[in-house]
């Protein structure tokens, strides 16, 4: 059997919505678009969020959580092979999550930040993610992190919305905090996985997106010559 592909939780929300032929381009040849610029203060952001739930009470993050705490936070996580009987590929996932919480029932929880609005339509969006951690450690590599069962999915959304002074040289920023939880439905998962593994079999990648900024400029370079 040829090579697993190594499917990135993120490329599964993102890229693949983006563009599905720059999604083949990254996955089947190695070919990633250039790095663009990503501003240090979300990194920052991002950090200080996790710090900051890192060990706290699950009602910390939504009064709809079960009992439960912050147990584990960024870690890396990489599934057992994924095989589907009517292909001739599989594949894997690797990738580190945000946060997990350990609920007084022994089930855990999968959590995703995000600074931004909360909004309905992260919910289907984001989905993708978030079942792909979950798949991982549900079903882990044979001796790598894992932890079962998963109960709950869901994103916690920061939206600053105001600044108040707090000393004369210290200013803090003001947020709605709002949390969407995010039906599980590993089945339904799958079969995008099937369909995602159906595509890189292929030996030619699939139509760009039209939208695609990334592929019209390689055409354009074609056109040219370049």
């Amino acid at each position: 059997m040829p090579a697993p592909w190594k499917l990135s939780p993120s490329d599964l929300t993102f890229l693949w919505d983006e563009c599905p032929r720059c999604f083949y381009l990254k996955v089947v040849h190695n070919i990633n678009r250039p790095w663009g610029a990503f501003p240090k203060i979300f990194n920052r952001i991002d950090k200080l969020m996790k710090s900051f739930f890192a060990g706290k009470s699950a009602s910390l993050i939504s009064s709809s959580l079960p009992e439960g705490v912050v147990r584990f936070g960024e870690k890396w996580v990489t599934s057992e092979l994924i095989q589907f009987p009517e292909l001739n590929t599989a594949c894997f996932i690797r990738g580190k999550f945000d946060i997990v919480l350990e609920f007084v029932d022994q089930t855990y929880g999968v959590v995703d930040f995000k600074t931004s609005e909360a909004r309905p339509e992260h919910i289907p969006f984001y989905s993708r993610q978030l079942h792909a951690y979950a798949y991982a450690l549900e079903n882990p590599k044979p001796g790598d992190f894992g932890l079962n069962p998963i109960s709950r999915l869901g994103l916690l959304c920061v939206e600053p919305i105001a600044m108040d002074r707090i000393l004369q040289d210290t200013i803090a920023y003001i947020g709605n905090a709002t949390w969407l939880e995010c039906p599980k439905d590993t089945m339904g998962f799958l079969r995008f996985l099937q369909k995602v593994v159906a595509v890189l079999e292929n030996p030619e990648p699939p139509d760009p997106n039209p939208e695609c900024s990334w592929c019209q400029y390689r055409f354009d370079a074609r056109d040219h010559g370049m």
